[in-house]
């Protein structure tokens, strides 16, 4: 089966990972939890889902795609290096890669924004736009094989543009 990646830290959004989780599967694909290691991790709410690898055990030639979710997660992925290695070897062999809301940061921080077109939570415009992104004011935004959204008010415009790359 096709796996596509789901990447997981603490205080991520729910929405923004229960509603990819299920759709790429709707959509004939497999999908791996990834946190930076095997653990139960917290949403903004009390809910919690487990990450069934680390990402450093990951290789990105086993996954056919990546999806970041936002929240405040984000900003905790960013400081994992494996985590940000395998959005970067993702990005670099063209697999879909799929960002959310405040998932930009992982982005920056993985080093693929720059010179690319692209979208995310207003809150942090700045520091795409200073990282040398094109940020469009759009719910949603295709750049090649990134996919990205402002908002989880975006989720079905988004995994559908993410599945669409298939």
């Amino acid at each position: 089966m096709k796996m596509i990646g789901l990447l997981l830290e603490d205080y991520f959004d729910e929405r923004e990972v229960i509603y990819p989780y299920y759709r790429v599967q709707e959509a004939g694909f497999g999908v791996v939890v990834i946190g930076p290691k095997v653990a139960a991790y917290h949403g903004k709410t009390p809910y919690s889902m487990d990450a069934t690898i680390a990402a450093s055990d990951v290789n990105a030639d086993d996954l056919v795609g990546l999806i970041v979710p936002g929240g405040f997660a984000p900003d905790r992925i960013r400081r994992v290096k494996a985590m940000t290695d395998l959005i970067r070897e993702i990005d670099a062999q063209r697999k879909p890669l799929g960002a959310i809301c405040h998932a930009g940061w992982a982005l920056i921080s993985a080093g693929v924004v720059k010179g690319r077109t692209l979208t995310g939570f207003s809150s942090i415009k700045e520091d795409l736009v200073n990282a040398g992104a094109n940020y469009l004011d759009e719910r949603v935004v295709t750049d090649g094989n990134l996919v990205t959204a402002q908002h989880a008010d975006d989720l079905p415009a988004f995994t559908k543009a993410f599945v669409d790359l298939f």
